[in-house]
């Protein structure tokens, strides 16, 4: 059985069960530590899920957990592919209610993905990702969810002549939210995928419709210091590069950083000053059958470097070392699904020429296909 149509039996199960996604996380809460996700947050969290529905379950889930901040709250992220009952869910809102619009710009990207002979989908497949911020004020109607697509089908590599894919794969995500690319931000996405060493790829593109205007990229597969400095000095990063340095070398005596990533925002006035770093010590392949599987080591020795970093909460270190675990067997109504739960990865924000953040990001993925 391939990934689609595991995909698809777990989709038919979860309908059986019926419910929304608020239902589904509500059998997890004795799997997630309070320290991570507070009771208050967690009622957060549900009452924005309770909006989506169970199907979502079949693709990977999880949460934004910020390790900074002593507040224990998360922002909830999904995945969804067109052609699935999930899309149909957000097809049928878009069509019922027009002014839904995230289910407008989702269904705007799945015409283009489904289309025929779809060039988007040549480069992204079928897969999209919404991040939600949680929290009051962000959980009104009016607010869109983050949306992100990974050319996992054809990855964008730097050094190459795919400036014509970045273009493609922007103009899709932004059109879907009703923006227009102006012409300094085609020149700007231009000269930061231009500046990218051979050995990069471009991961995934994003859009926050509901925050300030930016065209949100991760570029990952940097093997040195000294690269990562020379790349984002070509993209005209206006932030200073001793703090960037500073916190990959601390980095790398404490762990076995194997590659490194950057997150950037491309804006209209060039890079922002706002840097993501993605320290790699478990490289992860969209394509390898291990994907979703993590060692219940892995992550140990990041853990630990972290420890030394002023601004990150010791308690939710010791939660998160327990959010890997082994495959579970849970039982429902509809049979048997195994879960697996892993940290996909930690991102370091840099703003203001100091470390300000870091940020735990952990995945679920439910199948029902093991049962059969």
């Amino acid at each position: 059985m391939n990934i689609d149509e595991a995909v698809t039996l777990t989709e038919e199960r979860l309908a059986v069960e019926g419910g929304t996604m608020g239902d589904l996380l509500g059998h997890f809460r004795n799997r997630i530590s309070p320290v991570l996700i507070g009771d208050p947050e967690w009622e957060l969290v549900l009452g924005r899920a309770r909006k989506l529905p169970i199907t979502l379950g079949a693709l990977p889930f999880g949460f934004e957990l910020p390790l900074h901040a002593r507040q224990p709250s998360a922002d909830f992220g999904v995945s969804l592919a067109s052609r699935t009952r999930s899309a149909a869910f957000f097809e049928e809102r878009a069509e019922e209610d027009p002014a839904d619009q995230t289910a407008r710009a989702i269904g705007r990207l799945f015409r283009q993905m489904d289309a025929a002979g779809s060039p988007l989908r040549e480069i992204v497949g079928r897969k999209l990702m919404l991040e939600y911020d949680i929290g009051p004020a962000q959980d009104d109607e009016g607010s869109l969810p983050g949306m992100f697509l990974r050319p996992g089908e054809r990855p964008i590599l730097g050094a190459g002549d795919q400036a014509n894919d970045v273009g493609l794969v922007v103009d899709a995500l932004v059109s879907s939210v009703g923006w227009e690319l102006t012409g300094a931000e085609r020149e700007n996405l231009e000269r930061v995928y231009r500046a990218q060493p051979a050995n990069t790829r471009m991961d995934s593109f994003g859009v926050f419709p509901s925050r300030e205007r930016a065209i949100r990229l991760a570029i990952m597969g940097f093997e040195s210091q000294q690269e990562t400095r020379s790349y984002l000095e070509d993209t005209g990063w206006p932030g200073q590069f001793s703090a960037v340095d500073s916190v990959i070398a601390r980095f790398r005596e404490r762990a076995n950083v194997v590659r490194s990533g950057v997150n950037i925002d491309v804006r209209e006035e060039g890079v922002g000053p706002t840097l993501g770093l993605t320290l790699i010590v478990k490289q992860r392949y969209t394509k390898g059958s291990r994907y979703w599987l993590d060692g219940l080591t892995d992550w140990e020795p990041f853990l630990s470097a972290l420890r030394h970093e002023d601004i990150v909460v010791p308690e939710k270190l010791t939660a998160l070392a327990d959010w890997v675990s082994r495959p579970m067997t849970l039982f429902a109504k509809s049979g048997r699904y195994v879960l697996l739960r892993g940290i996909h990865h930690i991102k370091l924000v840099l703003s203001g020429n100091r470390l300000r953040q870091a940020k735990a990001y952990v995945f679920m993925v439910l199948s029902g296909a093991a049962s059969s």
